[in-house]
């Protein structure tokens, strides 16, 4: 199993997971309603269960991967920007980070 394959199965179950959480979790929304976007909850989880879901087909048809990882990424850095406009704990950006660290290097490894 090569690390680029690695890292796209971590990114894709998380963000299906999540994205799937955004629809039916409780606690999702109390969270989207702290981040401000309570009316986006359906529109971001869906783009998060798509841009996973694109990371696992990509793996049959590879141009998915680097637009569902460029995706990704960019709900990534979105999300840290919100973060630190709602003044969260560093701590708390870390998740963000993290996948935001992940999907550039997917997409970095997908694009040369």
């Amino acid at each position: 199993m090569t690390f680029s394959l690695i890292l796209i199965l971590i990114s894709g179950v998380s963000f299906v997971i999540y994205g799937i959480s955004s629809f039916f979790s409780k606690k999702m929304l109390v969270e989207y309603k702290r981040w401000g976007y309570p009316e986006q909850r359906l529109l971001i989880g869906g783009l998060q269960f798509l841009g996973g879901l694109g990371l696992f087909v990509g793996l049959y048809f590879e141009p998915l991967i680097p637009l569902s990882s460029a995706s990704l990424l960019l709900l990534m850095l979105a999300a840290i920007g919100v973060r630190i406009k709602i003044k969260d704990q560093p701590i708390m950006m870390l998740p963000a980070v993290f996948y935001a660290l992940i999907n550039f290097l997917i997409l970095i490894n997908s694009t040369f």
